[in-house]
């Protein structure tokens, strides 16, 4: 349960920068008493935004390191507080004393993620945009690291405000005409009312779309390759990767464990799974691959289904019977995929029988054919995976959480079932009801209506000296 430290009076202190050897560290202190435990540790004055070179003292006047001392008082603050930042020479040892000395003259080690928890709580920042900074920091593409940023700029923010009060004023006009009867105004029969909800909700797809894109980006997608021995699982691993990551050998049984990658493509980070050949076996070790691969396929996003296009028939099976074929095979090994994870069948070696590289969708699987051996129809197999995963690239989208989806998804229902109220029973008490919990869940998302429990469990995930 977080915690309103702000309040508390009590000075927090926090190595800022990475762990290990760098030609910088900092010690940041935020709170009442960060200005005069400066003043011990320097023996001088700050002046706000000025950058003093100087050394940094123990109690006894023993020399620690020296740098630059930067003082930010209150409110102009990253925190709202007063903040110092003390910039020495990135060593763990001397860093690791100057925050000692710290914390003897009254400051407190930082929780993780405190900082930006004062900077939410004094209201400098809102909860997207404090997850934000965790966001950026955390980014593993360029595409992601933009994203966030364009939700630390407040981009995603925004939309949610303008949101937030296009539903106040709605809410407004319906309880107005709740409080006083003998306005007698008709809902249904001016359109007014219809009308702002059907904006609403167009207003709510948008974000949404934006939202469920920015996930993609921050969450990234996993996708677990299986097949058959030789079937070129390991092949399509290094073709993604752009490098032998996995050892490709004609003898069955090669690859035993799960290998792992993460890539990106065209901005969408990919976490590559590569996992035994699926064959009955008396060898322990393939049986135990076996295993390693069923968990991962339970945890996948996307399943590829490799198989032989020179063994297979690839042109006369029925597809229903394909998927079910497949599925019995998978079900021979006590393997289920998710039913929400989507499914591709590869056909690979088309460059051994000739065959033309294709894509195309059936009720059951997207199926592609290509060669992990040349590339060839790699491209196609590449849009595949975007377009299962509903990947728009050079979109400018701001990162999201699955919270911040789920939240919209409920504030959409509201909506929705708002209108069906209007239209249907013409009961504005209920209507006033959708339109208030809408309202919640929108506040949910940039923290206007959060409880501690969530503030602990985002701030807690945050690096110490943020």
């Amino acid at each position: 349960m977080a915690n309103n430290t702000f309040m508390d009076g009590e000075t927090i202190a926090a190595i800022a920068t990475a762990a290990g050897k760098g030609g910088i560290g900092i010690v940041r202190l935020s709170g009442p008493k960060a200005m005069s435990i400066a003043k011990q540790l320097i023996q001088a004055d700050l002046s706000p935004r000025h950058a003093l070179f100087s050394s940094f003292l123990t109690s006894d006047l023993e020399k620690i390191d020296e740098g630059i001392a930067l003082y930010f008082p209150k409110p102009n603050s990253f925190t709202g507080e007063d903040v110092v930042e003390l910039q020495g020479h990135g060593g763990a040892v001397v860093l690791n004393l100057l925050l000692a000395e710290t914390i003897k003259l009254g400051a407190r080690i930082a929780r993780p993620g405190e900082f930006s928890e004062r900077a939410f709580l004094n209201d400098k920042i809102d909860l997207i945009q404090a997850e934000a900074i965790a966001d950026i920091i955390e980014s593993r593409s360029e595409t992601a690291a933009k994203s966030a940023m364009r939700s630390l700029s407040g981009e995603f923010s925004k939309k949610i405000h303008t949101l937030t009060e296009d539903i106040t004023k709605l809410r407004v006009y319906v309880e107005a005409a709740i409080d006083f009867p003998e306005e007698e105004v008709d809902f249904v029969s001016d359109g007014y009312v219809l009308n702002a909800l059907n904006n609403l909700n167009n207003s709510i797809e948008k974000i949404w779309q934006k939202a469920k894109q920015g996930s993609l980006i921050r969450d990234g997608v996993s996708v677990v390759i299986i097949g058959k021995p030789n079937a070129g699982k390991s092949s399509l691993l290094n073709l993604l990767a752009g490098d032998d990551l996995a050892i490709v050998n004609p003898r069955a049984g090669t690859t035993r464990d799960i290998l792992r990658e993460d890539i990106q493509i065209d901005g969408l980070p990919l976490r590559i799974v590569d996992t035994a050949g699926l064959r009955d076996s008396e060898d322990e070790v393939e049986q135990e691959g076996i295993r390693r691969a069923k968990k991962e396929i339970e945890k996948a996003d996307i399943v590829l289904f490799m198989r032989d296009a020179v063994l297979e028939n690839l042109t006369t099976e029925d597809k229903k019977q394909t998927f079910d074929k497949i599925h019995q095979e998978l079900a021979s090994f006590k393997i289920t995929p998710p039913d929400n994870s989507a499914f591709i069948v590869v056909n690979n070696k088309i460059d051994i029988n000739k065959a033309s590289p294709f894509i195309n969708s059936n009720p059951y699987f997207t199926e592609v054919a290509l060669s992990a051996k040349t590339g060839e129809g790699f491209n196609l197999f590449t849009d595949s995976l975007k377009n299962l995963c509903g990947f728009n690239e050079g979109e400018s989208n701001f990162v999201a959480r699955s919270r911040h989806i789920e939240a919209l998804d409920h504030a959409r229902d509201y909506i929705l079932q708002g209108k069906v109220q209007l239209v249907d029973n013409q009961a504005s008490e209920l209507l006033a009801e959708d339109l208030r919990q809408a309202q919640s869940y929108l506040g949910s998302i940039t923290g206007a209506v959060s409880s501690d429990d969530l503030l602990g469990e985002i701030f807690s995930s945050f690096c110490i000296g943020k």
